[in-house]
């Protein structure tokens, strides 16, 4: 077991650096505490195996979009096993400090949210009008289809009444013409029979 003290400089007070040291700790069953300093910088007395404090120091390296460790400086000495667990030491006026800041975050959190919920007003607005807008044009088109729907009803009428008529004309000239031929054919059957009653016709065939 090895005993380190860390020196964390950069970007690393009041952007949660400590929470993600203590998880680390934790990960690798590392014991101390953590600490800001008034110089803006970090303190952190760690004791654990020689491997687990490397992997530790590794991973407290960090740099995202938030925090950004620039250096870290190391000082090994004989661990005293004095730690039970790893912590956060609050030094004093902190605690009031992390309020204020808690406190102005939440005032941002609401005004964000409000401009969020004006947006969403406005965006609510637009889609009505936009949904109006919409109905009116498929009223339109609804007039326009009926219009057009009932000129092609009124044509496809007045078509089948034409063709109506003509086959009707048609009709009549064909039954007209079949009466006349019927008629002739009756003259023609009246003609036969009367010179088949007729006696002279009977002598003349005889003979």
């Amino acid at each position: 077991m090895i005993r380190v003290i860390l020196y964390i400089s950069g970007k690393v007070q009041r952007v949660n650096y400590r929470s993600k040291v203590i998880n680390k700790a934790e990960k690798y069953n590392i014991k101390g505490n953590i600490q800001n300093l008034s110089d803006n910088n970090v303190k952190i007395i760690a004791e654990g195996e020689e491997k687990d404090i490397e992997l530790f120091i590794q991973d407290i390296n960090i740099k995202n979009t938030l925090i950004n460790v620039s250096d870290i400086k190391m000082e090994y000495s004989t661990p005293t096993g004095e730690y039970e667990s790893f912590y956060k030491l609050v030094s004093e006026g902190e605690t009031d400090e992390r309020l204020d800041t808690a406190a102005n975050l939440l005032k941002e959190l609401i005004n964000v949210t409000k401009k969020g919920f004006s947006g969403i007003e406005k965006k609510q607005e637009i889609m009505i009008v936009t949904q109006q807008e919409t109905i009116g044009k498929i009223d339109n088109l609804g007039i326009v289809l009926g219009n057009k729907i009932d000129q092609n009803r009124l044509e496809i009428k007045s078509e089948i009444h034409a063709l109506r008529d003509d086959f009707k004309s048609h009709f009549d000239k064909r039954l007209s013409k079949m009466e006349f031929e019927l008629a002739e054919i009756k003259i023609k059957v009246n003609k036969i029979q009367h010179s088949s009653n007729n006696p002279r016709t009977k002598i003349s065939q005889a003979e």
